[in-house]
C-alpha cells in the first residue's frame, strides 16, 4: 500500500492511496470464514454453506468492507504522522475514482482535503481594545442589602394585623343576616393574605383586626370571582364557585409577619463569615466589591467579542476551499438541511476564521487544561448559581458535592473545558492588549449587544 500527498492549491490537497490484492486478501478471507460460520441458507446445516456460495453473495460486500477499514486507517495515520492541518474530514474524488471497480485487485483512492489557510497572530501593546467595566450604583448596594435582609429575616407571631401578614384561623359560611348557615361550608386552618385580595373595601375589613378576634368578609368579593383562589380557599369545585356569593366568618387563631433582618453583626456574619465584616459602612463597602465582582465576567465576555472583532480584522482576509468546504458541510447536514449551506456560508468561513484565530492564540499562550482547572470550573459555575438566589458562604462539602454531580455528565465537562480555555484565553489577552478602559452603566452595557458597532 502506498500512500500519498499532493498540494492542489495553497488550501486543497490530495491525497492518493494505492492499494493491492496482498494489503487487503488476508483480511478477506478471515471475514469469509466467520461469515461461513454463521450464514444459514435452506438446504445446509448451518456452518456447512459451501465457500464458493459464500463467496459468490457475500465476496464484494466483504471486500468492500475491509478495503474501506484499511484505507480509513492508512488515511487518518498519514494526516497525523505528517501533520497536515486539515479542515474537516477528507471527501473522495468521484471523478478520479470513477471506473474503478471493486472486481480489480489493485485499487487506487482519491480524497479531497480542505488545507487551512497559512497566517499569524501577533499580539502586544500596540492592539487597543475597549475593555468595559460596568459601574456600581449606590441604588445596586442597596438593593442588595434589601435582599439579605429579606434572606435572612425571620416569621414572628403577633397580636394585631397589618399589611403583608399572613392569617390562619376558621371560616364559616353565613346566612345573609350574619347568622351561621346550617350545612354551611366550614373549613379549618384556612391561611389568607388580605393584602392580595383583588377588592380594596375586602382589604379595609381587616384593618384593626387581632389575633382571637373574628372577621366577616366576602371571599367571592375579595377574589373578584376567582374560581381557582375561591375553590382553593372554601375546599369546594371549581364549578361550585359561581353560585357562592355568602360571607364568611373568619374566626382568626394566628397572625404571622415576616421581619427583615436588622443591619447589625448577625447580618454581617450571616453573609460574608464571621467577623469578616464590623460595621455598616464595611458591610456597603463589601457589597459593592461583590457586585462589582459579579460583573467582571460580563465584561471578560464583551471583551473577548471585541478582542474577536479586532483580531479578525488584523488578520484580514484568509483564503479557503470554498467549493471543497461547502461540500464538506453538505456531506455534514441533513437532507433537508442541504439548501441553507450557500446561504449560511459566509457566515460559516466567518466562524472558521475565528476558530482557526483563536486556536492560534490558543497555541500562542500555551492554554492547557487541566483536571484541577475543570474541577474549580465546576465549583465556581456552582458558587455562581446559588448566588443567584443569594446564597453566598456555601459550605465546602456542599460545593463539592454539586460540582462532581455536573461532572458526571460528558457534555457538562466539554461545556466546563471550553470555559476554561475561554478564561485562560481572556486572562492572556488582557495582560497583553492595551486595555481602553470604559466606565459604563448596566442600561449602557445592555445597549452595546443591541447595537454591536456602539465602542
Amino acid at each position: 500500500m502506498n500512500v500519498t500527498f499532493e498540494n492542489v492549491s495553497k488550501v486543497q490537497g490530495l491525497l492518493t492511496v494505492s492499494i493491492e490484492k496482498a494489503d487487503y486478501q488476508e483480511n478477506v478471507t478471515k471475514a469469509l470464514k466467520e461469515t461461513k460460520k454463521k450464514v444459514q441458507m435452506p438446504g445446509f446445516r448451518p456452518g456447512m454453506v459451501p465457500m464458493s456460495l459464500v463467496q459468490k453473495i457475500y465476496g464484494k460486500a466483504i471486500k468492500a468492507d475491509e478495503i474501506n477499514k484499511i484505507i480509513q486507517e492508512k488515511v487518518y495515520n498519514y494526516i497525523k504522522e505528517n501533520k497536515i492541518d486539515m479542515l474537516g474530514e477528507p471527501l473522495p474524488n468521484d471523478a478520479k475514482e470513477s471506473g474503478m471497480s471493486l472486481d480489480d485487485d489493485d485499487m487506487k483512492f482519491y480524497f479531497d482535503i480542505a488545507l487551512a489557510p497559512e497566517f499569524e497572530v501577533s499580539v502586544d501593546k500596540e492592539d487597543s481594545i475597549t475593555y468595559y467595566e460596568i459601574k456600581v450604583s449606590d441604588e445596586m448596594v442597596e438593593n442588595r442589602i434589601k435582599d439579605y435582609t429579606r434572606q435572612f429575616g425571620r416569621y414572628e407571631q403577633v397580636d394585631g394585623y397589618a399589611d403583608n401578614d399572613m392569617i390562619k384561623g376558621r371560616i364559616v359560611e353565613l346566612e345573609a343576616d350574619g347568622s351561621v348557615k346550617e350545612g354551611g361550608i366550614e373549613v379549618d386552618s384556612v391561611t389568607i393574605m388580605p393584602t392580595y385580595f383583588k377588592e380594596e373595601s375586602q382589604k379595609k375589613l381587616f384593618k384593626g383586626a387581632v389575633k382571637g378576634g373574628t372577621v366577616v368578609f366576602s371571599p367571592s368579593k375579595a377574589y373578584n370571582g376567582s374560581e381557582v383562589e375561591i375553590s382553593s380557599l372554601l375546599k369546594i369545585k371549581k364549578e361550585e364557585v359561581a353560585g357562592n356569593v355568602s360571607d364568611f366568618s373568619l374566626e382568626i387563631e394566628s397572625i404571622t409577619r415576616f421581619i427583615e433582618a436588622y443591619l447589625n453583626q448577625e447580618l454581617f456574619d450571616g453573609v460574608f463569615g464571621k467577623d469578616t465584616v464590623k460595621d455598616i459602612d464595611d458591610f456597603r463597602s463589601k457589597v459593592r466589591e461583590m457586585i462589582a465582582a459579579g460583573f467582571v465576567p460580563d465584561s471578560d465576555y464583551r471583551f473577548m467579542l471585541d478582542a474577536r472583532t479586532y483580531f479578525m480584522e488584523k488578520v484580514g482576509k484568509l483564503d479557503f476551499a470554498d467549493d471543497l468546504l461547502k461540500r464538506i458541510i453538505k456531506a455534514n447536514r441533513k437532507e433537508d438541511e442541504q439548501d441553507s449551506v450557500d446561504t449560511d456560508f459566509g457566515r460559516s468561513l466567518e466562524e472558521l476564521k475565528w476558530h482557526l484565530i483563536k486556536e492560534k492564540l490558543v497555541e500562542k499562550y500555551a492554554v492547557k487544561v487541566e483536571e484541577d482547572d475543570v474541577k474549580a470550573m465546576a465549583r465556581e459555575a456552582t458558587r455562581a448559581q446559588f448566588a443567584q438566589y443569594g446564597m453566598m458562604n456555601l459550605p465546602d462539602e456542599l460545593l463539592d458535592n454539586y460540582s462532581k454531580d455536573m461532572l458526571k455528565k460528558r457534555e457538562t465537562v466539554d461545556g466546563l473545558v471550553n470555559r476554561v480555555v475561554e478564561s485562560k484565553l481572556t486572562a492572556a489577552l488582557k495582560k497583553d492588549v492595551k486595555l481602553k478602559k470604559k466606565k459604563v452603566s448596566v442600561e449602557e452595557f445592555n445597549k452595546l449587544f443591541e447595537n454591536p458597532s456602539v465602542s
